[in-house]
């Protein structure tokens, strides 16, 4: 049997406070048990005072081996669940956000494809002498004359590649930043989930920005049949640079989308009765909501990166763009292909976080089923041993 050991732990809690006691630790540096002093006054029907020296508050935790009483073969076959506790929950909840952001995309890349030519029309049709502007009909109607049934999904490969990452890293870094806009009441307001979800959606925007880049010119740039292609073409023709075309307002974009997003998501969660909290239902209805605000909030700035985005585009700041489109096609321009947009976005969400919540619910149910396991083959080698 492993040897087990104890931690003996102290630790600092400023934020207690105690009424009329005074803990005095001396300079002296010696053990805590030995320097501390409590000074409590007690008032009582009668009066009076009480002086208890020389203590200690210790916390004990025993350390052992996880694996020490691990399921056997035979108890894995029949609680399969248990396997999941061998992985990190962290890994387990990337694998689960690279599958279901995969999924999702692919569902819905006919309307992404939609939405990309209807941002993107003007820019083209500046260069190909065509109208300036395509209705949600007449885009889906050309994209199946022009391409066929595989003309919905061309760009979808490099947008499920750019999701794997982009998950992972969302996710890491929202539950990072997080923790460093807590308060000092060891709480995280309204403007700290704001600015959370911000730094995510930057973060993770700029990580996987030349995927992005690539993924919008081969689904809306005829001649291009790979990424590698449009890969090599552009840094022999425009160099590394075009790589991160729109990067500014793409930042300037998916930091208040995300921050938005999470936070709506995050409040009207935590303001649920208990036990509708955690249903698969009241995530997916939260998402929609959450989703269809942040959508309708922060579009035109999703337009702007897209033209800015293109080759040959004529605008350099996203003010500039956002006069031009302005001035080209109305505020209306702002939000062409604003309907399979949010068409997109709804599903998305919600198979998404779907896919999150039967995940950590299979995950937590994994960990249940290694506990119990553990605790049996512990109590029955404990009996084995008084035998």
């Amino acid at each position: 049997m492993a040897e087990r050991s104890s931690v003996l732990s102290f630790r600092s809690r400023p934020n207690l406070k105690t009424s009329q006691c005074t803990l005095i630790e001396l300079t002296d540096h010696q053990p805590l048990w030995k320097s501390a002093h409590l000074s409590c006054s007690v008032s009582g029907g009668g009066g009076g005072y009480g002086n208890f020296g020389n203590f200690a508050s210790v916390s004990m935790a025993e350390k052992g081996d996880k694996f020490e009483f691990a399921p056997s073969s035979a108890q894995l076959l029949k609680h399969p669940l248990v396997v999941l506790s061998y992985v990190p929950r962290d890994a387990a909840i990337f694998v689960a956000g690279a599958i279901a952001g995969a999924a999702a995309k692919t569902v819905t890349a006919p309307l992404d494809r939609i939405k990309l030519l209807m941002q993107t029309h003007g820019v083209r049709a500046g260069r190909e002498g065509a109208k300036k502007a395509i209705g949600f009909i007449e885009a889906i109607t050309l994209v199946g004359k022009e391409e066929g049934l595989k003309g919905y999904w061309k760009g979808n490969l490099p947008q499920v590649i750019r999701i794997i990452p982009y998950s992972a890293v969302q996710l890491f870094a929202y539950e990072t930043y997080k923790k460093l806009f807590v308060g000092k009441d060891g709480k995280l307001s309204v403007a700290g989930r704001l600015a959370a979800g911000a730094c995510a959606g930057m973060t993770s925007t700029f990580v996987t920005y030349p995927l992005d880049v690539l993924r919008l010119r081969l689904a809306v740039e005829p001649g291009y049949r790979t990424m590698s292609e449009i890969a090599l073409n552009m840094l022999r023709e425009e160099g590394i640079a075009s790589f991160y075309y729109g990067l500014g307002p793409s930042l300037i974009g998916i930091a208040p989308y995300i921050a938005v997003n999470f936070c709506i998501f995050d409040l009207v969660k935590k303001s649920l009765p208990e036990k509708y909290r955690q249903t698969t239902q009241a995530s997916l209805l939260t998402a929609v909501a959450s989703a269809a605000v942040a959508t309708l909030t922060c579009y035109p700035l999703d337009t702007i990166r897209r033209q800015m985005q293109m080759k040959g585009t004529p605008y350099r700041t996203v003010l500039d763009a956002f006069q031009g489109i302005i001035q080209s096609d109305g505020v209306t321009g702002l939000y062409r292909g604003f309907l399979p947009n949010a068409l997109k976005n709804l599903p998305n969400s919600s198979i998404r976080l779907t896919t999150f919540d039967m995940m950590k619910r299979l995950i937590a149910t994994g960990e249940i089923e290694f506990q119990k396991i553990v605790e049996e083959n512990r109590e029955k080698q404990s009996q084995n041993a008084n035998i």
